[in-house]
């Protein structure tokens, strides 16, 4: 049996995606199991035993229709048994019916049910804790009447030697073996997925007031002035157990980093969803204009627990167009004070610090 799936996205989709194969797996043992993703998300798929292969959508696939076509073709040549487009956007809606798999399975979207031979709702409200982003992956599943218990839990491998790199790396920075070690999301991947940079030092000074610990943050080369912005702003007692420069070359060896952390706290994106499909404690804190629902996965409110200004301001949020909110992010943040996610984060730190 040879099987496909497709997932075009970022890293926290794709990581969550890799669900259905782990599942596939369980359920065919035996089986192929291809997944067709963007290049600059392999990091989080390497060592996974559930892939057989990794197919890369690279720029050119995007540039060049001849490039996409030419892809398109060869996954044709490959007689997939299979196929479940857990994307479903135009990229995946033009190759879908040239690689002609036997079954093909997808979300219900009016004018492209066509397209497979399952359409399966796409649900607006979670079931459960496990949030809209775990739900709605594993709900790609149900036309296949799998006879296996699903874990519906993305996981991560790390190797040996990745493992022991980070922890060389720790000793290189002298990081203190005998305290906890907490990583901050420090910055979105997009201005309007960043919490405000001032209120972010206040969050971290409130760590390093109550607790003993190491504190590492999270972010990119190319963000590294707002990094030291917000590092700045701390007071010199919090700085003073901060090791920033304690990064790591690539997604892979902060994967490694992340392994050596106690838990983690901040913007939602790549690095929490990575710390979850490690087993690490979470404390989010959500972009205005991000659905909750959608990516609050596993959240129990002890070793995982989220923010919303929803939570706290709701007539700011209510009854806006999801255009709006995107729009206005940058000053509804303004109104997320970080007085008010105090007890909250004040909780979560003492059942997992003290």
């Amino acid at each position: 049996m040879k099987i496909l799936i497709i997932q075009q996205k970022m890293i926290g989709d794709v990581l969550i995606s890799s669900i259905i194969c782990n599942n596939l797996r369980k359920a065919y043992p035996k089986a192929t199991i291809d997944y067709l993703v963007y290049e600059s998300t392999i990091q989080v798929l390497l060592g996974n035993p559930n892939i057989d292969n990794i197919i890369l959508f690279k720029e050119e696939h995007k540039k060049s229709k001849i490039a996409f076509f030419k892809l398109a073709l060869q996954l044709r040549n490959e007689k997939y048994d299979l196929l479940i487009d857990a994307y479903s956007k135009m990229e995946s809606w033009l190759m879908v019916p040239i690689i002609n798999s036997k079954i093909s399975i997808s979300y219900k979207k009016i004018s492209r049910n066509f397209l497979y031979t399952h359409n399966v709702p796409f649900a607006e409200f979670p079931k459960t804790n496990l949030g809209l982003a775990i739900e709605r992956r594993l709900s790609l599943l149900e036309p296949l009447s799998l006879s296996i218990e699903i874990n519906p839990l993305p996981k991560l491998y790390l190797s040996n030697d990745e493992i022991q790199k980070a922890w060389i790396l720790f000793e290189k920075h002298a990081v203190k073996k005998d305290r906890k070690t907490v990583m901050i999301s420090l910055i979105g991947s997009e201005k309007i997925k960043t919490y405000p940079l001032n209120y972010m030092s206040k969050i971290i000074d409130q760590i390093a007031d109550n607790y003993d610990v190491n504190l590492l943050f999270n972010y990119f080369p190319k963000q590294v002035e707002d990094a030291r912005q917000i590092y700045n702003n701390c007071k010199t007692t919090t700085q003073e157990k901060i090791y920033f420069d304690l990064l790591g070359s690539d997604l892979r060896s902060f994967i490694g980093i992340m392994n050596n952390c106690d838990l983690i706290i901040g913007n939602d994106g790549g690095a929490i969803n990575i710390a979850k499909a490690i087993e690490k404690p979470s404390f989010i804190i959500f972009s205005p204009w991000i659905e909750k629902k959608i990516w609050a996965t596993i959240e129990d409110g002890k070793n995982h627990v989220s923010v919303h200004l929803n939570d706290y301001k709701p007539e700011l949020i209510e009854n806006k167009s999801y255009k709006y909110l995107k729009k206005n992010a940058l000053n509804l943040y303004e109104s997320f004070l970080s007085e008010l996610i105090n007890k909250k984060l004040n909780d979560f730190l003492f059942n997992h610090l003290n």
